[in-house]
């Protein structure tokens, strides 16, 4: 398995759609994740700490864990179909470990609070991760320096040029532009 770390949660502002970009921990790979806004919601405030008043469904599945002695070990991301991520979350309970089916975005929501490491399955990392460094590489560019001068200050087009990577990612998924209605992939279920 391959350890992640969120990397940001994107908002797309002509879906009702988020991405959950994950960054492998020891390389330069990173695995964009199509969620809904509300599982958007749970990660980003699992992120920031924010104290709610009443306990919210993650933090209500981490109250029940606690009172049954189980204790979450880590999240993982095991597969990939028909654009369908699935996801586990692994417990341990009086010795014994325990795998639960979970959506990736339940699983990552309570990772964030419980502070545990989210893994991905190396061939869901090989079939949907893209590598942004790697692409800019293969492109011909005038960035391209003597590595015994000293690197030019990042320029806005160089920037403009590494989030290209995105873009072309976000062009080639598989959406029904036919219909505005349907929404692109995310980890759920049809």
């Amino acid at each position: 398995m391959i350890e992640v770390v969120i990397d940001s949660v994107r908002v797309n502002l002509m879906t009702p759609q988020r991405l959950i970009v994950l960054r492998e921990v020891n390389g330069n790979r990173y695995l964009p994740i199509w969620v809904g806004p509300f599982e958007a919601e749970a990660i980003t405030v699992g992120l920031q700490e924010v104290a709610m008043m009443r306990p919210l469904t993650h933090d209500l599945i981490g109250h029940i864990l606690a009172a049954f002695q189980a204790r979450l070990v880590r999240v993982e991301i095991v597969s990939l179909r028909e654009d369908v991520f699935y996801g586990n979350i692994v417990l341990n309970q009086n010795g014994k470990e325990i795998e639960i089916d979970s959506r990736p975005s339940d699983a990552i929501a309570l990772a964030v609070r419980a502070r545990v490491p989210i893994y991905v399955h190396p061939a869901v990392m090989s079939a949907a991760s893209i590598t942004p460094e790697k692409d800019i590489r293969e492109r011909p560019s005038a960035l391209i320096s003597d590595e015994r001068s000293s690197p030019p200050a990042p320029q806005m087009d160089e920037a403009s040029d590494r989030l290209d990577v995105f873009k072309d990612f976000l062009s080639k998924l598989d959406l029904d532009l036919d219909n505005p209605d349907s929404p692109p992939p995310s980890d759920q279920p049809n």
